[in-house]
């Protein structure tokens, strides 16, 4: 087994693009004291043991932004899959351009709405990083 990377456990959180009629992705930026703090990231979160990705996605946008998103709105666009140094990380990312409520940060992170091909601009977790080419793909 040389050469072989330890195994690491699997995570699997979702996130979504939302996108505005300005062809603007909104990106959130993780706060002082969690994990990759100053970073800025898609808004989601982990999907816990009984959900499936959308119902997470509307759960957290609720709770993070105070918005309210239909499973039918959530299209999947893409995934990422990164070993990070203690877990494995799969993020399915999906698009979303219909919500009710007005998007305003609830748990303390700024947020910014950005054109993709502005988003090498702002420092992202290595996870997120390869999801852009999509998104410019998409919106142009």
């Amino acid at each position: 087994m040389t050469g072989q990377r330890p195994r690491l456990r699997l995570l699997l959180v979702a996130a979504v693009a939302l996108i505005d009629s300005d062809n603007r992705v909104l990106i959130a930026q993780r706060p002082p004291g969690k994990p990759l703090a100053g970073l800025w990231e898609f808004p989601g979160g982990k999907v816990e043991a009984d959900e499936r990705p959308e119902e997470t996605l509307i759960r957290e946008l609720h709770e993070e932004l105070g918005i309210t998103v239909r499973e039918a709105c959530l299209a999947p666009l893409t995934f990422a899959s990164y070993a990070y140094e203690s877990f494995h990380l799969l993020m399915p990312l999906y698009a979303c351009r219909r919500w009710e409520g007005f998007v305003r940060a609830r748990e303390g992170q700024a947020l910014k709405w950005v054109r993709p091909k502005d988003m090498g601009s702002y420092p992202m977790p290595p996870a997120d990083e390869p999801l852009i080419p999509a998104l410019i793909d998409l919106l142009g």
